[in-house]
């Protein structure tokens, strides 16, 4: 048993997404609560409350408040190069995206962050359709206009 109610459900809910994949080949859809937490929890980031518009949490920097959108993919092994990571709207409030790999066991692997400048240069920049329509950019291309926050050691 945890000290904290919200791991010992996540730990749970990871159980049943891994074997509901396992049983149908598709995932539950846990991922962004689960990449949430997981940043929160390494990061020390401050989670909003549910269903605020634009970012999901804060994190306090050189005195001030920097407003965090997070975005999870779970990356299995053996999966096709391309995945993309879930729509960013940049007409919403947010200074940085931080998008959580996580394993197949939903644990995560690192964490990247882009900031708002770069990632809005990256959705409206001439060429593909669901980047710009769907505001949908690839794994490669985030983690090549952002940086490495956080790594799982080997």
């Amino acid at each position: 048993m945890t000290a904290d109610p919200v791991l010992e459900i996540l730990a749970e809910a990871k159980k049943l997404a891994q074997r509901y994949r396992v049983l149908t080949g598709k995932p539950l859809g846990i991922t962004g609560e689960v990449a949430e937490y997981e940043a929160a929890r390494i990061l020390g980031v401050e989670l909003t409350p549910a269903r605020q518009a634009g970012y999901d949490a804060t994190e306090i920097r050189d005195g001030q408040t920097f407003r965090l959108q997070i975005k999870g993919r779970c990356v299995l092994e053996g999966s096709k190069p391309g995945q993309r990571i879930g729509s960013i709207d940049i007409k919403k409030e947010f200074d940085a995206v931080l998008l959580v790999l996580l394993d197949g066991n939903f644990e995560a692997t690192a964490i990247y962050e882009a900031p708002r400048a770069a990632v809005i240069a990256a959705l409206t920049a001439p060429g593909s359709k669901s980047r710009n329509e769907r505001g949908a950019l690839g794994i490669s291309k985030f983690k090549s206009i952002g940086f490495i926050r956080w790594q799982r050691s080997a």
